[in-house]
Formats: C-alpha cells, sequence, structure tokens
C-alpha cells in the first residue's frame, strides 16, 4: 500500500504542471494594498499534526476510498456558506468521484433567516428559532448552533439541492436531529409522491434515521403523532448522507454568533459526534471581537474550552484557525478601526502553537489594519464594514483552497525528500 501510494504521489507530482494549467490554483486579482504572498497555512506548533487527516486524502485522492468529513464554523460568514461553498466546489472539483453527500444542512428559511443559495428551503406552518445568539434558550440546542420548534400539525419543510458547477448532490439517507423527546411526534419523509416513516430512530442522538431505496436531491419533511397543542417537536439539523467515496463538508455557522455562543451548545458533542470531523475550521471570532472590553485572556480561555469539546469527540481532528478579517465598529455614526483583531489574531498564533493547528492569516493576507476600507472601495466588502460581497467572499474561498491545495502539495514533496534520504 505504501509502495503504491509513493508511485501514485510521484505520478502526481510529474504531472503537476499540467494539472496547474488547468487551474487547480485559482487565479486571483491584483489588489496592491492585500499580501497574497502570505496566503499559506502557518504551523506555529508541530507540522505533522494534518499527517494524519493528509494521510486519509492520499487514500482518497489516489485510491477513490473513504469518506472524509471538513466541519467549518464560524458566524455570519458562514451561515451564508459563500467562502465554505466556494472552498467546498474547488475540493470537489479536483478531480472526478470526490463528490459525497452534503452533510449538515439547517431550513434556515424556517427560521426566517438567510438560507445559503447552494439548496432551497421552503416551510408551512408556525415555527419559533432558537438560536445560540440568544440569552435564554427555549431548547436544547447542538453543533448547528439553531433549532426550530413548532406544534403546528400542518407544519411541513421543503429541501431540495440546486445545481451549481457540478451535479446536485444526491443522497439515500437522511438524518432529522432533534433535541431531546419528541413526546409522540416524529417526522415522516415525502419524495416523488411517497410517503415513509423513519427506518430507525438513533436515541442516543435523538436522530430519526430515513433509508431511501433510491437516492434523491428534493424531499419534504412533515410530521405525525400530533394530539394536543402542548406537544411539539425542535428539529436542529438534517444529515444528507451517502456511501459515496468523497468529501463531505459540513458548513456552521449563525448570525452574530462568538465561541461562548457555542459553547451553550449543550448537545454540540452528541451532534458533532454524527458528523465525524477529520478536519475542523475554526473561524468564530469576528463577533467576540465587537465590542469595547475585549479580553484575549478570556477569548482563549472560551477557545480551549471549545476545542477540548471537538477533540473528545475525535481526538486526532486536524485543526484550522482562521484569523478574524479587518474590520471597523460603528459608534454612533461613525466608523473605527477595531483594534481587537490584531490581539485575536496573536490568541490564535498562541492557540496553534498550543494545539499543533494550522493557521490561515486572513486578516495578514487581506491587508492587515484599515485594509478593509480598500476592499469595500474595490466592491469587495459591504459599508458596515465586517461582511463582504459575493464577489469577496468567493475571493476568501479561493485564497483558502490555494493556501490548502499548497499546504498538501508541501505534504507530498516532503514524503518525497523523506524517501529519498532512506
Amino acid at each position: 500500500m505504501i509502495r503504491n501510494t509513493l508511485i501514485c504521489v510521484c505520478l502526481f507530482l510529474l504531472f503537476l504542471p499540467r494539472a496547474e494549467a488547468q487551474s487547480i490554483y485559482k487565479e486571483l486579482p491584483e489588489l496592491p494594498f492585500a499580501k497574497f504572498d502570505s496566503n499559506k497555512i502557518s504551523f506555529p506548533g508541530d507540522p505533522r499534526s494534518f499527517d494524519f487527516f493528509y494521510k486519509k486524502l492520499d487514500k482518497l485522492i489516489f485510491h477513490g476510498k473513504g469518506q472524509i468529513n471538513i466541519v467549518h464554523f464560524g458566524g455570519s460568514h458562514i451561515q451564508a456558506d459563500i467562502i465554505s461553498h466556494t472552498f467546498r466546489r474547488h475540493l470537489l472539483s479536483i478531480q472526478d468521484g470526490l463528490v459525497s453527500g452534503r452533510g449538515l444542512i439547517f431550513p434556515f428559511s424556517a427560521a426566517k433567516t438567510n438560507n445559503p443559495w447552494n439548496y432551497k428551503t421552503t416551510y408551512l406552518g408556525k415555527w419559533v428559532a432558537v438560536r445560540n445568539v440568544q440569552r435564554e434558550l427555549k431548547t436544547e440546542l447542538g453543533v448547528s448552533g439553531i433549532a426550530i420548534m413548532t406544534s403546528d400539525s400542518t407544519a411541513q419543510l421543503n429541501i431540495s439541492m440546486r445545481k451549481t458547477d457540478f451535479p446536485a448532490f444526491e443522497f439515500h439517507r437522511i438524518k432529522i436531529i432533534c433535541s431531546g423527546d419528541t413526546c409522540g411526534v416524529e417526522p415522516v419523509l415525502m419524495y416523488n409522491d411517497m410517503k415513509l416513516s423513519c427506518s430507525s430512530y438513533d436515541s442516543i442522538h435523538h436522530a430519526y434515521v430515513f433509508n431511501l431505496p433510491t437516492s434523491v436531491c428534493s424531499f419534504t419533511v412533515g410530521f405525525k403523532g400530533f394530539t394536543s397543542s402542548s406537544q411539539s417537536i425542535a428539529l436542529t439539523g438534517i444529515i444528507l448522507e451517502n456511501d459515496k467515496s468523497g468529501i463531505i463538508y459540513h458548513s456552521v455557522g449563525v448570525n452574530g454568533a462568538s465561541v461562548p455562543s457555542y459553547l451553550k451548545c449543550v448537545n454540540l458533542e452528541r451532534d458533532l459526534s454524527l458528523l465525524k470531523p477529520d478536519l475542523v475550521i475554526l473561524a468564530i471570532g469576528v463577533n467576540d471581537a465587537n465590542t469595547s472590553n475585549f479580553s484575549s485572556a478570556f477569548f482563549e480561555a472560551n477557545y480551549r474550552e471549545l476545542i477540548n469539546r471537538i477533540r473528545s469527540v475525535n481526538p486526532y481532528c486536524a485543526l484550522l484557525f482562521s484569523t478574524n478579517n479587518d474590520s471597523y465598529r460603528k459608534v454612533g455614526r461613525r466608523y473605527y478601526v477595531n483594534e481587537n483583531n490584531a490581539q485575536v489574531r496573536n490568541s490564535f498564533f498562541k492557540l496553534a502553537t498550543e494545539y499543533h493547528a494550522g493557521v490561515w492569516d486572513l486578516y495578514t493576507i487581506m491587508g492587515g489594519k484599515e485594509s478593509m476600507e480598500k476592499w469595500q472601495e474595490r466592491g469587495l466588502a459591504k459599508p458596515d464594514k465586517i461582511h463582504f460581497t459575493t464577489a469577496g467572499y468567493e475571493l476568501l474561498g479561493d485564497l483558502l483552497f490555494n493556501s490548502f491545495w499548497q499546504g498538501y502539495t508541501d505534504y507530498i514533496e516532503n514524503i518525497l525528500r523523506e524517501q529519498k534520504k532512506k
């Protein structure tokens, strides 16, 4: 197996120039104020911490075997799923056969908030949203950081995958995760004019599992078992799976979420174990820093708790920190440079040293302090000087992919150098 992998690696490097000509690395615009030469994944600790993940990627790319799960946490940047979906698309386009299940999704429209474009959700009936940014939570939350509750017997959720520049995701197994005991109410699935009760109930994860006889890319969720108005069901996520080898990219974002927001999710580990993370990207920090009394010590302590909870699910999970983008704080009618972002950057490098994680230094890459205004002038950032336009988010996804792919090819080249020494 090792010898075959090395042969594949040699062939890979032999044809790498051709691959570059076919745009494995994404072309970047000229932005004089940005520092694209800093677009790499840094390892202030042990760089070998990614080796276990890279070996799984080797097995998938060179032998077509296995599934890789990436989980990307953040706030509004990730709820929109533009950065993460751009990165997802590029990963799945490396070669044919890498498209697996869509993974974790959430029907954000029923929570009356923005839904990622790459899948469509609509709803019927009355729903109440619970978000991890709220002070008091009406139900327990899981890894998604958000829930929708209903006691309406007519409630429905409609989910359909959109086609982008690769075929729409298909899946034959659907897991509907609930916050806890549903008191006799349970979901039913409707697709292709058929109605299906759950195949099994996972009592540990409070997940209703539907095994379909055929692959689908759209479905409707209804509910049965309502006998009184006091009954309700709280849905915290839907996982779309198949058994194909490939990459599954789960994006997890809630508008306004900070690290303490996710620490309030008591079922985070329970749900995360369903996602089986091989790589976790941690891009939470913009909302933590958007305050006048930011504390690095408090920020780092919160992150340690979150990381320990993630690592309790998979001790070998690779971690990648994304530093905050440059941003401004609005006080009254004026915008002021948010000096806290530089402190957050230092905290990420400190944590990366401690946990042997990687760091994608977005703050430096985009040009550092006061660069957000320049991105806005180029039409890449919004007037609020915190969020990006669609073009800006897509550029960040290109940058993240390029840094990831460079790190992976560096790992492959290092294998060959070590082999030559033997």
